[in-house]
């Protein structure tokens, strides 16, 4: 697992300057403190920083091909390289390594640009052609691995593993998107392929992108997408023992390392799947760790103790504080961009847990979005058969006046919402899910934006970005639909990258084997009855684990990863909330209206509403301008 960064002029072959290429490298030393290199030629150069956990004697980088032609950058993992490396020995190449980089070079130098196709894991690279004078960039199916890149005005192509690599190299321009502040306010996050400024881009999921010297940098071209298409003829019973078969097939590939190994373990059903498969597969003990709290409502350490007993696991379990809050200036910095899923804190401390004991864990994530297992899912049907009794125009008519009339209960179980269920019988089946995902919702950004800002978004509505994945689906099945959207928008921008970035700030490695991309296929053909049956989310699944794992693991209420947000924002962060929002940078830009956010702080901190939500989405906000150094009021006069 590494950081990889670098620049490429897309005009000429001037030699990049080595003291911003230094400085590009070390922004991400966190990502790699094994070890770092510089590689500068005439028109490019590279930068890597290394966590050595495959090959750890020869698998240096930049690595390159023989005459030096052919340099690369990676990130990731390769599971597959050991055959990609006997294939390409049929070829005729041979190999001075055992690592997975060097596969990778090998790879481009047989199949070019389709290299991809034969990549089995979680990668973002760069390689130079000398001779074909280009660059190519390739990133991940499921988006597990970050990539952005950004064109300067002067005419160089940077890149790098996290945005402040980019930044630092001084030449971008951090001129923020307005829609990119929708999309978050909206999400919670910068979905792909935007960043939060105008001129850099995050290379979205199974995507590729080549450049030639001499030529505009054009739009990626995907290569690899998820095809719902429902159709596997497939009892019950062989879908459960398929689902072990692949399961234990993609642990497998995820235990080679050179380096101490183990698992997260939550409790949930994904983890502890993950954590029996590596048990049944290696007589050595299973190193497992796992987050508690200090509040009984947030803690679920004692299913974590199931499994761990259950498999005589080597388990440590730290007990983090209900007012463990202190890490909203750090995330900020890690992030790089506002980001408000504040999950963030608890998986930011059990990655700290984790690296003491271990350099790689395999964790859980995916199996949601795979396996059918939102409750939101479970919501969204029941709204769907709702919807589908009536035309859009009767339920426009009828459940829109209801939902203005109804008064909102924050505090009650999202079944008794009527206002809210309400809403979503409203809408599109598309609309109502983006809706359900929504932080600050359609009525309060109309409330919490300026007039200033809603010119800039020129009526532009975040909503559009799951009507574009809508349209790319290919399914009119309303499960898969929402699955198909979660995959290309909340998996990659919101999970992954919260694992990533806090688990590289410990230089950890995270692997994810229920994102491996050839099971994700194969789910996407099972029948969506399989997935969710019932009020039953991920049925085939924990039919699939019921030999593995203790019943009450698997059928209990999920719980979730969360924080107690509502407290805090009354509490202990009550005046560092209230000064951030009120007299901050964020209060600088012009771009919010601050008698909105007075009566927003004014209702919650009185408990007359619930606001936690919307309000962790401005302090993450204001958190970002001033680790951005966007926080002086000058800069916004006039913008």
């Amino acid at each position: 697992m590494c950081g990889i960064t670098g620049v490429f002029d897309i005009r000429e072959q001037r030699t990049p300057e080595r003291e911003r290429l230094h400085r590009m490298n070390e922004s991400q030393h966190h990502r790699g403190p094994d070890e770092g290199d510089l590689h500068i030629e005439p028109g490019v150069g590279f930068g890597h920083r290394r966590l050595s956990v495959i090959d750890i004697a020869t698998g240096q980088q930049p690595i390159f091909n023989d005459d030096k032609s052919v340099a690369l950058v990676f990130n990731g993992e390769v599971y597959n390289y050991l055959e990609l490396m006997d294939e390409l020995r049929g070829h005729g190449y041979v190999f001075r390594t055992k690592s997975d980089s060097e596969a990778i070079v090998r790879a481009w130098e047989h199949w070019g640009e389709d290299c991809v196709h034969h990549l089995r894991g979680m990668f973002a690279f760069m390689v130079h052609d000398r001779r074909r004078d280009c660059l190519f960039m390739a990133r991940d199916r499921m988006g597990v691995k970050p990539l952005h890149y950004a064109v300067t005005d002067d005419g160089w192509l940077l890149f790098g593993s996290e945005l402040k690599s980019i930044v630092a190299h001084g030449g971008l321009r951090q001129e923020i998107d307005p829609r990119a502040i929708e999309a978050y306010f909206a999400l919670g996050y910068v979905p792909d392929p935007w960043t939060i400024y105008k001129h850099a881009k995050k290379l979205a999921p199974g995507h590729r992108l080549l450049v030639k010297r001499g030529q505009p940098v054009g739009e990626p071209q995907r290569y690899w997408d998820v095809k719902f298409t429902l159709d596997a003829k497939i009892s019950e019973a062989e879908a459960a023992e398929e689902m072990r078969r692949r399961l234990s097939e993609s642990v497998k590939l995820r235990l080679k390392a050179e380096v101490p190994l183990g698992a997260f373990l939550s409790g949930g059903v994904d983890s502890s799947a993950v954590v029996a498969a590596m048990a049944q597969l290696d007589s050595q003990p299973v190193n497992t760790c796992s987050i508690g709290f200090d509040d009984p409502k947030f803690n679920e350490t004692e299913f974590a103790k199931m499994v761990a007993d259950r498999y005589k696991t080597n388990h440590r379990v730290e007990v983090v504080g209900s007012d463990d809050f202190g890490l909203v200036d750090t995330l900020a910095h890690l992030y790089d961009e506002p980001y408000a899923d504040s999950s963030a804190i608890p998986t930011y401390r059990v990655c700290e847990l984790a690296r003491k004991h271990v350099t790689v864990a395999l964790s859980g994530d995916g199996g949601d979005e795979t396996f059918g297992g939102y409750r939101r899912y479970k919501m969204h049907m029941m709204e769907e058969r709702m919807r589908s009794a009536f035309p859009l125009a009767v339920r426009r008519g009828v459940f829109a006046p209801l939902a203005k009339l109804y008064p909102k209960a924050d505090w009650a179980p999202r079944v008794f919402r009527a206002k809210t269920t309400f809403q979503a019988i409203a809408r599109s089946s598309v609309d109502a899910y983006f809706n359900t995902m929504g932080l600050v919702r359609d009525p309060m950004r109309e409330q919490l934006f300026s007039s200033k800002l809603k010119r800039e978004l020129q009526g532009w509505n975040a909503v559009e970005i799951f009507h574009d994945h809508a349209r790319r689906a290919g399914t009119d099945d309303p499960l898969a639909l929402i699955q198909y959207i979660d995959l290309h928008t909340y998996l990659p921008g919101d999970i992954n990258t919260k694992v990533d970035r806090a688990s590289m700030a410990h230089s950890l490695e995270v692997r994810e084997p229920l994102m491996d991309h050839p099971l994700v296929e194969w789910a996407a053909t099972l029948p969506s009855s399989l997935k969710l049956r019932g009020q039953e989310g991920k049925y085939f699944f924990k039919k699939a684990m019921e030999p593995m794992l203790p019943h009450d693991v698997l059928y209990r209420p999920k719980m979730g990863f969360s924080v107690p947000l509502a407290r805090w924002l009354r509490g202990p962060l009550r005046e560092a909330t209230r000064n951030a929002l009120q007299r901050g940078a964020l209060a600088q830009t012009g771009w919010f209206e601050p008698s909105t956010i007075t009566r927003m702080l004014d209702q919650h901190e009185r408990g007359a509403l619930d606001h936690s939500q919307p309000l962790w989405v401005l302090l993450m906000f204001d958190a970002f301008l001033r680790n951005a150094g966007l926080g002086d009021a000058a800069q916004w006069a006039g913008h």
